[in-house]
This record gives structure tokens, sequence and C-alpha cells, in this order.
């Protein structure tokens, strides 16, 4: 008996559910798009059912058993047909599944990738299993219905599947890029890809399905390609050994200068403590580096031992030091010639040309004739007395005593 024939007997209700053999489905389509009033609709708990008209969203019920009235739910308003007298609703009902799907299988070639790293253009395979779920069921029969509504899972998991791996291609790349991983690096990768492929996959977000969980997998290559991988990794891997070699070796050449470095300014902070605390000034803290020094070298060549070695280094120390001082010590001024000087009673020597007297000199202040010095002579002892003497040299005689002859 027809929708129909359960109008014109008066009987106003009928039951619409998912059968219990279609349970499994992740969709299942009502058959009949002609529903009678006050028909009673049950929604499992684990899914939710979509009310369509003239391929557009009208409503959605959730999990629960209703009645199909307008009074109490509004939408189905717009799904009375007039012809029918106001009895029936003309509507599509799907029944789609909230719940997730799990251990889907999912495998096949990726496409042409060129690997991040090395630059080889090579065909990766992924193969493992998955577990989704429908987040928006009018999306989620918005973009499938258009597909098929054959209500068979492996027609929807296929295109489900579909679309994965046209994401799996751009977030495995990403991925490697990122990482800075080949793509055969990526192959121990599988915790970061699973958790990548789950986070990315806008493709299946725009059709309202999320991919909760992506299980074991396998990432493989074919023969050639893993050869080409290989062969390609192995000399990125020696190009990078030579630079962090040479890296290594200009780190290790700037950690020795400044360790040089950090030595020359401890040893000048020491010196100039030193300096000001102990010795004093730069003479005292010479004479003690000399002591030091001097017992370093005798020590260094065997020089004595003991109490007597000790004071043998000691003094060559001592003498080093007082040498370095007396070096350092500031030098007094070298005095400059005074400007011979006569004295007012000393000889005057008279010009023989011209008669001028001077205090001495070989030539003549005024002419410039030579002069004859007349020579003194000590009254006591006959020693000849310097020019301007007051005292005799020899015998301490007095030069005011009269003169005497030169001797023979």
């Amino acid at each position: 008996m027809g929708v129909f024939d359960f109008v014109r007997s008066g009987v106003k209700e009928l039951m619409i559910a998912r059968p219990d053999n279609l349970k499994q489905l992740i969709v299942y389509k009502h058959p009949d798009q002609n529903v009678p009033m006050y028909s009673q609709l049950t929604v499992d708990s684990d899914e939710c059912a979509v009310f369509f008209k003239d391929g557009r969203v009208v409503g959605v019920l959730p999990p629960g058993r209703v009645t199909l009235q307008s009074q109490n739910i509004p939408f189905l308003n717009h799904l009375i047909g007039s012809y029918t007298g106001g009895n029936v609703f003309i509507t599509e009902i799907y029944f789609v599944k909230t719940v997730p799907v799990r251990s889907v299988p999912f495998g096949g070639p990726i496409g042409d990738m060129l690997d991040p790293l090395t630059g080889e253009q090579v065909q990766p395979r992924i193969f493992g299993e998955m577990s989704v779920v429908v987040t928006d069921p009018v999306k989620f029969v918005v973009g499938y219905s258009g597909q098929a509504a054959t209500g068979d899972n492996n027609v929807v998991l296929d295109w489900i599947k579909g679309l994965f791996m046209n994401g799996v291609k751009t977030t495995l790349g990403e991925l490697c890029e990122n990482e800075g991983k080949s793509l055969l690096q990526a192959v121990s990768l599988t915790s970061k890809l699973a958790a990548a492929f789950v986070a990315h996959a806008p493709d299946l977000n725009d059709i309202g399905i999320r991919i909760l969980q992506v299980g074991a997998f396998n990432l493989n290559f074919n023969d050639e390609d893993r050869q080409r991988m290989v062969a390609a990794n192995a000399e990125f891997a020696k190009a990078q050994r030579a630079v962090r070699v040479k890296q290594i070796g200009v780190a290790g050449a700037a950690a020795d200068a400044q360790a040089k470095q950090f030595e020359l300014d401890q040893k000048f902070g020491q010196d100039a403590r030193y300096v000001k605390d102990l010795a004093g000034s730069y003479q005292g803290y010479a004479a003690g580096q000399a002591v030091i020094s001097a017992g370093q070298g005798m020590a260094a060549h065997g020089v004595g031992g003991g109490i007597a070695g000790m004071g043998a280094q000691m003094a060559v120390g001592v003498g080093m030091g007082n040498v370095m001082a007396q070096g350092f010590a500031p030098q007094p001024p070298v005095a400059a010639a005074p400007p011979p000087t006569f004295s007012p009673g000393g000889t005057q020597v008279t010009c023989g040309k011209c008669g001028a007297k001077q205090p001495g000199g070989k030539f003549c202040a005024d002419c410039g004739t030579p002069l004859v010095v007349q020579k003194k002579f000590c009254s006591g002892c006959g020693a000849e007395l310097g020019p301007g003497a007051k005292f005799c040299a020899g015998c301490g005689t007095s030069t005011t005593a009269a003169p005497v002859a030169p001797p023979g």
C-alpha cells in the first residue's frame, strides 16, 4: 500500500526510520519523497535526519522520535504539497551517521613530487588506515549527494579517500620543507605526518568531514626512485658535513681568541692590582717580576736546590730587579754647561796692538790681534799659578804675595 493509499483510507500515521539491515551505512536516503502528515520519524542516537526539497536543505532533526506535523516542526510548512490537500510532505530525508567510522583503508600513488631537500623528482606511495567522522551533515549531503547516493559505504568512502589523497601530497611536501627533510627521510616522521594529515585536510573540511586519526601507514618508493633518493641524500649529507667542519673550525678559532683575550684581561687586572696594592710603583713591580722570572728560569735549568738554591735564585732576581728598577727610575735632567766667567780680580791682559785690557782669551776683543798672557808663579814654591788663582795649588801660598820670576 502506497502513501496515498494511507491518506485515502484515513490512516494518518506512517513509521519512518532507517532499516535495521542498513544501520552500518554512513548515509541512508529514505526511498519515498512523499511523507504523510503525522508520520512517526525515528532518528537513532548515532545519526541525524536532514530534510531537502528541490536540492536545498530545509531543516535538520537530532536523535529522537517525533511526530511530523507543522505545528511542532515549523520548517515542515515549506514541504507541504498543495495538491495533496495539506496532508503530505514532499521532501528527501537523509539519515547521516555522526559517530566515527574507523579502520577505513586508504592508499596508492601520491603523484609526481619534487623533493624539497635534494630536488629529485619522484613518485611516493602511501598506504594506511584512518578514522573519519561527519562534522556537518548538511555540507556532507550537499557535497556527497551530487556524487553518489547509492547507499553503499564503499562508494562514499572511496570518494572521501580520493579527497584525502589529494591533501596528502600538499601536506607531505610542506612538512618535509618545514623540517628540512627529504621525502625519503619523511618515512621516519610517521607521528608528525599522522598529526599533519589530521590537522590539514582542507578538501575534507569543505564537505563537512574530519579525519580523526591516521593509523599505521607506510610511505614508500619504487626501486628506481629509492636508489636515486639514497644517492642524492648521501651527496647532500657529505656537503653538510663539510659545512659543519668549516663552521666548527671558525667557532674554535673564535673561542681560542676569546679565551686568550680573557687571559690577557685577567693578567692586566692582576698586574694593575699588584702595582697599586703591593708594589706601590712600577719599579717595585718590575723588581718583583724579575725575582719570579729568575727563579723560574733557574729552576727550569736545574740551578741549585734547597735553601742554597733558593738564596741564589733570590739574589739573582733581586739583582735583576734592581737593574730593571734603575732602568725604569726617572733620570735627572742633564744640566747645560755654564758660560765661562771671569773673576773680577783676575789677570787682565793688555793687547799689544791697541792697548785694550780684557780678562784673558786668545784674541783681542777689540781688534782681533792674538794675545800673549803673562804667566805668574808662586812666591813660595815657584809653581805656575792658574789665571785668577788666589792661593797656590802646590803650597797654599797666597797669590797676593810678590810673584817671582820664572825659573831659569
